[in-house]
Order: C-alpha cells, then structure tokens, then sequence
C-alpha cells in the first residue's frame, strides 16, 4: 500500500439518505441490489412496505428486509485480496464456476469487490463491508488510477501505444487515456506497464485486441493508493481505517472514518 494521497473531491455527509444508499452502506448488498429488492418488495420503512426507492431515511427510521430489522452498519473498513486467475468476481455464477466469494476467508463479514476482475485476470481486488463506498470508488471521478501489467504477445508498436494517451475509440466505444509503456520483449512475447482511471468491461483485452496483440495475462499491481505488493495469492489483508481515512481525505466522514479510535481493536479481530 502506498501513502501519498491522491485528489479526490470532497462531497458532504448527509443526515438524511437515500433508503438504497442505506442498505448498501449496511453492507447487504449494493445500492442497484438494494433498489431489486424494492421493487420487490422485501423492505418496509417505518411498518410500510416500499414500492420505490425514492425515499429518504434518518437514523431514527425503522427499516426491515425480508421481516428482519436493518442493523445499524458496521464500522467502514477495506480489504485488499489477491485474486488468483480463474475466478469470477460475482456472488453466483449461472455457468457455476468458482467465484471470488467462495474462496475468500470464513473470518470475513459479507463483503463486496470494488470493481471487478475478469476470470482469467489476477491481482488486487478491494473488498469493502460498505455498497456506498464500492460504488463511491469504482467511479472515475474519483481519479483513483489502476495499474497493471500485461504480458501480451504479438509485435508491439510503440508509437500505437504512446497514442492511447490521447484516448481509444473501438467499434463506436471510446476509452479514456491510458499511459502505456513497453518493458521488455522475449522473442514473440513482451510485457507492458499500463495505467488508467476508467476501467470498463475487459477494456484492456480489448484494446490490446484493437492493436493486434493478444493478452496471455494480466495483473492488476494497484488500485489508487493501494498496492498488491507481496501479498500472496488467495490472501487477504486489512486496509489499517486510518489509512484508508487519510486516503478519502474530506471525504471520510462520509463514511465514519473521522478518527482512529478502535482500530487497534479492529485489527486484532480481522
């Protein structure tokens, strides 16, 4: 993990919430989860049952799931996983291929990934117990940057990549900027550095595809200020609150991280 802070744009903390921001920060499921559940009407707010999400909810409100009261929401906290290749980053996959969160520790509270990996892709993954700081996260205002590194095979033009800062339009799909870098070749094979803040559906495989080379792997190193370091594969590791506090800078009190008291604690128990 690193500790240089990157720009992240404050937001105030509101009193009131959204009903499906407020599930999500209970860490149930996330905000678009939470509005499913509306619609099919297994949450009740204050004795009535919830046709919309289009409510706001305050500390004072009396929410239940499935018959069940909300419980308050747990302390804000992250993890940083290293997903081995072959996984798929979902609770339930109809193909029934191993996912994420079965392999993951016994020890962990329901958690969700912060954006996904793609099953042959590997690396870090963050996991949070909060669906509003997930969401908060994977959006590209955010300015968090991800890194990698791409093992691609085919003959690398480096002008092509150098021209990817300036943004890739594929079949009417545009990609932002992406900073790439060759480090090396081995015969018909070469490893790339690349860095973007945007990060949609299998972009990198694609726009490498766009160049004519074909990925055979591809790492995830960081995500923001956080590293996958030596972390091993297939473990888990908790982000400390108070640097994930100094790293949401005037954002952590939207989400509870305004000290540091009890996470000696908090420690000891992940």
């Amino acid at each position: 993990m690193g500790s240089k802070r990157q720009g992240v744009k404050p937001e105030a903390a509101p009193t009131a919430e959204r009903i499906a921001k407020r599930l999500a920060r209970a860490g149930l499921c996330s905000r678009r989860e939470a509005e499913r559940w509306i619609a099919a009407g297994r949450v009740r707010v204050d004795g009535k049952v919830l046709d919309s999400p289009a409510l706001n909810v305050t500390a004072k409100s009396r929410i239940e799931v499935d018959g069940k009261p909300l419980a308050a929401p747990e302390p804000t906290r992250l993890w940083r996983y290293h997903k081995p290749k072959g996984l798929v980053t979902t609770n339930n996959d109809p193909e029934g291929r191993p996912t994420v969160f079965q392999r993951l520790p016994e020890r962990l509270p329901r958690v969700l990934s912060i954006g996904r990996l793609d099953l042959n892709t590997e690396g870090l993954l963050l996991l949070t117990n909060d669906g509003e700081l997930a969401r908060f996260l994977e959006l590209p205002s955010t300015g968090w940057r991800r890194r990698y590194r791409v093992r691609v095979h085919g003959e690398v033009d480096e002008g092509a990549l150098a021209k990817m800062a300036g943004g890739v339009s594929i079949g009417g799909m545009k990609y932002d900027a992406i900073e790439a870098r060759l480090d090396g070749r081995k015969g018909a094979n070469a490893w790339l550095s690349l860095s973007l803040t945007e990060g949609k559906n299998r972009e990198i495989r694609r726009i490498m595809e766009h160049l004519g080379l074909q990925v055979t792997r591809l790492i995830r190193l960081s995500y923001g200020p956080f590293q996958l370091g030596d972390l091993p594969r297939g473990d888990v590791a908790p982000v400390p609150r108070r640097i994930l506090r100094d790293q949401l800078g005037a954002n952590a009190a939207r989400f509870g991280l305004t000290g540091v008291e009890g996470d000696a604690h908090r420690r000891r128990q992940a």
